[in-house]
């Protein structure tokens, strides 16, 4: 049956006005960003002085940029990777404790995470991983692991296990049935499992102000330590352009991989 005009209308101006509410903060931080502003770098007309500003900060912006890089690298490789075969392994395997791994592992969503935090810092100079963008990008995965399993375990119950069946027929073992055949399948929900693991490490603020040092500070965390000018006052121009230089990646990606995206949360809410 054909949608009544009227409603379509509705729908649309509906639409519309939830684009308006979430776009039209970060176009604000845009023009602010680049407008003058008392108490910042760019104080007369229009101009990018808040970005130099933003750039010669300390250590220097690029030097920021590529530790959020080598963070967020690390976070999407090891999510990708390591909730691929729990995903997997947890969908089509039968083996004692698989239900309780299950559960044990979702449970991380019930602790909240900065309560984990100094005990990670403590085992972490133990281990030789403190105050290091490794270590920093692998607590990210940790928390990610419980959202992201379930994901791709529901992906891969979506899948007929006669593909997989008609692979091992031919000669292939688990592994190799696994990314020949599966993982092509499921590569929406690997694209939604890296993207949600790339803007949970990108602006991430808690984890490298527990995990390491100002040298080693990503961005956002660089944002708020020179955020403070002297006598208390914000600087809230350099701030709207770190917020800028946050926001690019993140709206490119998501506009380049959103229909992966919705494709990923998808999968697994009709079992084939």
């Amino acid at each position: 049956m054909t949608t009544p005009l009227w409603k379509r209308i509705i729908a649309r101006i509906l639409e519309a006005l939830l684009a308006i509410i979430f776009i039209s903060p970060l176009v604000w931080v845009i023009i602010c960003s680049f407008s003058p502003q008392a108490g910042s770098a760019q104080s007369k007309g229009w101009g990018v002085a808040n970005y130099l500003t933003l750039f010669g900060y300390q250590e220097g912006l690029p030097k920021y940029l590529f530790n959020s890089v080598i963070v967020t690298l690390v976070a999407v490789v090891f999510s990708v990777v390591v909730c691929t075969l729990a995903g997997y392994s947890f969908s089509r395997f039968d083996y004692p404790g698989r239900n309780l791994g299950f559960m044990v592992t979702l449970s991380i969503l019930m602790v909240p995470y900065a309560s984990l935090l100094i005990p990670l810092m403590v085992w972490y100079k133990q281990i030789g991983l403190n105050d290091s963008l490794l270590g920093v990008g692998l607590v990210i995965t940790l928390f990610q692991l419980p959202m992201s399993t379930f994901i791709m375990r529901n992906a891969f119950d979506a899948i007929p296990k006669d593909m997989e069946e008609a692979a091992m027929v031919d000669g292939c073992n688990s592994l190799q049935a696994l990314f020949k055949i599966l993982v092509p399948v499921v590569k929406p929900s690997m694209v939604t499992v890296g993207l949600l693991a790339f803007l949970e490490a990108w602006n991430n603020f808690m984890i490298p102000l527990y995990l390491s040092s100002s040298s080693k500070s990503t961005l956002p965390l660089a944002m708020v330590n020179m955020r403070q000018q002297t006598m208390g006052v914000i600087d809230y121009g350099a701030t709207e352009a770190g917020v800028v230089i946050l926001l690019i990646p993140c709206a490119i990606l998501f506009l380049a991989l959103q229909k992966y995206y919705v494709k990923g949360f998808m999968a697994g809410a009709v079992k084939g």
